[in-house]
């Protein structure tokens, strides 16, 4: 319930027990030393009241007075409205729980997953892939209509929605943003989000941010702001539709590992972080390249080492590199190699 719907109930039902303990109080006083008198007491007063308001009518006490029994013709007559009353305040306190529920009011509790911020056409096909990687996803939207399309959409065990300002940080709290393993922000226009970026980082400044640009010119703009991924959706497609004219079946292949894998036969690139207790740690990169082939039908294309703090993606390296405890191997696979390889790993995919 809204806080001025709290407070009128609250009001609603003090005024009506100050009403009934106003009429408690004249049918005691006015009973009180009437011949065959049943209501002597405060206590008698409230139990007849009680009995009245609840339709029992047990009979043990009632009033003998021509105006006792007036008020306990009122009690008798106030039984239903009261009635209405209780029952309106539940159903409006269970549906406002409800509406409290769907706009995202009682918070998540997803933890390393992906926070997107503003929705569209374009976030709705991301979200659809990042759930066939088995990503939890949180969306925030100010648009009170989104809501309803994306719980239609998405089972609440992998989608959450909060219904809030973009600005109004204390509320992303609810969608446990800090624990996010990345924030899309993925607002209308190059302008907003460069702005949106640089005041979300004044509350949340170690997350890692990604986002889509309409000019790539911007890209080092974005990074400078503090973005960790910026993405040009213009170089891409032009990248892919080159591709498609001179190379059509490789960039066939480049569309299907982009995204995730529906079918067995299809292929994905994936990446996997090196676990304490890998059977790979400590295994020449040449010799894990084989190695996986053999065992899980994965190609090992490159490894990702963090030195210096920055993260080093290096593509098929050459020599006598070794897999080392918290490095990422970055493989092609099928839906089948996937699942071969999360049993020798005993890790999902991704970050």
């Amino acid at each position: 319930m809204k806080r001025p719907e709290y407070k009128r109930g609250l009001i609603t039902t003090l005024s009506i027990a100050a009403v009934f303990a106003v009429l408690v109080i004249t049918l005691v006083r006015i009973e009180q030393g009437a011949p065959n008198a049943r209501i002597q007491s405060w206590v008698d007063g409230v139990w007849y009241l009680f009995e009245t308001l609840t339709t029992v009518g047990y009979g043990d006490v009632l009033p003998v007075t021509p105006h006792g029994r007036l008020i306990g013709f009122i009690f008798l007559l106030s039984s239903l409205g009261v009635y209405g009353f209780i029952i309106g305040q539940i159903a409006n306190f269970m549906s406002t729980l409800k509406e409290q529920r769907e706009l995202g009011l009682h918070g998540t509790k997803f933890a390393d997953h992906v926070v997107m911020i503003g929705w569209n056409d374009f976030g709705q096909s991301v979200v659809t892939h990042l759930l066939g990687a088995s990503r939890q996803v949180a969306i925030i939207t100010k648009d009170r209509a989104h809501i309803d399309i994306i719980r239609e959409y998405y089972d609440s065990d992998q989608v959450y929605t909060l219904y809030s300002d973009y600005n109004n940080f204390d509320m992303l709290e609810k969608a446990n943003i800090r624990q996010a393993s990345i924030v899309f922000v993925n607002l209308q226009d190059d302008t907003e989000k460069l702005v949106y970026i640089i005041n979300i980082k004044k509350h949340f400044n170690n997350l890692n941010y990604v986002v889509t640009l309409d000019n790539g010119n911007l890209k080092n703009t974005f990074q400078n702001a503090g973005v960790t991924y910026a993405i040009s959706k213009n170089e891409i497609s032009s990248k892919l539709l080159a591709s498609y004219i001179f190379e059509p079946d490789v960039a066939l292949f480049s569309e299907e590992i982009l995204a995730y894998a529906h079918e067995d036969h299809e292929y994905d690139l994936k990446q996997f972080r090196i676990a304490p207790g890998n059977p790979l740690i400590g295994v020449p990169y040449e010799k894990a390249f084989f190695d996986l082939k053999k065992q899980c039908n994965v190609i090992l294309t490159g490894i990702v080492k963090r030195q210096h703090g920055q993260r080093q993606f290096l593509k098929n390296p050459e020599g006598d590199l070794r897999i080392e405890e918290s490095d990422y191997l970055v493989m092609m696979m099928d839906r089948k190699g996937q699942e071969r390889l999360k049993k020798v790993f005993h890790i999902d995919e991704g970050l």
